[in-house]
């Protein structure tokens, strides 16, 4: 048997990876489907022992998680199916070029190409003729169905509203925003300001309703739906009222829950 074949076999059929805390199941045949790639050297050239592990055994990239799933679905199939407006292909060509897959690295930076010239045409009816969606190129870079879904953003609220009806409202800050959708389309829109400390080690496939942004601001996460192609479908409020003590002259405190519901 030869030396490459006999190392290989080291490996098991299914490989957990650990890519900058996001995990990945995927077979080995698909690390190793592109020759002289960094993964195909690491899972054909090196013995399990000699990669680096994390708590749990899994072995460990240090390299971006979220975008390690384009790099992953190119290993599969040769294409990659990027969302539409998506916004980071330079960052993802600065990972083709760490994974030493220069196909993917060129298709890349012929789309990044494109879509500066297209921003800066001017024309919008120009834009749209030269937008490299409609290029061949960029076909297999994307996909119209892989654009739908849902995502509901909820966030809770308080304010105080004095005794005086000519009294400002003491507003409060929002304590936490969340988020409602699949795994992979909350990642791909929130991004690095995702917290996913409720809800670990989910598969990208999979649903959630437990993950909270960083931060308190709405307007913050609109524009990152807004930046994705989202577009608000509905929205729904409750409020309740109580007092701060037993005391009818102190302070209403009122307190809300809102969901907005953004589809694309």
């Amino acid at each position: 048997m030869a030396q490459t074949d006999r190392q290989s076999s080291t490996f098991p059929e299914i490989v957990e990876l650990n890519v900058g805390g996001q995990v990945y199941v995927t077979r080995l045949e698909t690390l190793t489907a592109v020759p002289n790639s960094l993964l195909w050297a690491k899972f054909t050239q090196s013995s399990p022992a000699e990669l680096p592990k994390d708590s749990k055994g899994r072995f460990f990239f240090d390299r971006d998680g979220f975008l390690f799933r384009y790099i992953l679905d190119y290993l599969r199939d040769s294409e990659l199916f990027l969302p539409e407006f998506f916004k980071e292909k330079r960052r993802l060509q600065k990972e083709a070029d760490f994974f030493q897959l220069p196909e993917l690295s060129r298709r890349l930076a012929a789309a990044s190409k494109d879509s500066s010239y297209t921003e800066d045409s001017g024309d919008p009816e120009e834009a749209e003729l030269l937008s490299p969606v409609t290029s061949s190129s960029d076909r297999a870079l994307r996909s119209p169905g892989a654009a739908a879904g849902f995502i509901t953003v909820g966030y809770r609220g308080s304010y105080t509203i004095g005794r005086d009806i000519q009294a400002d409202a003491k507003f409060r800050r929002v304590a936490r925003i969340t988020v409602c959708s699949k795994i992979s389309l909350a990642k791909e829109v929130f991004g690095e300001t995702l917290n996913e400390s409720r809800d670990p080690d989910r598969p990208p496939d999979k649903y959630t309703s437990r993950y909270y942004l960083k931060y308190n601001f709405l307007e913050q996460a609109f524009d990152r739906l807004a930046d994705a192609g989202f577009h608000m479908v509905a929205c729904s409020s409750t409020g309740t009222c109580s007092y701060g003590s037993s005391d009818p002259g102190e302070d209403k405190l009122w307190t809300s829950y809102t969901e907005y519901v953004f589809c694309r």
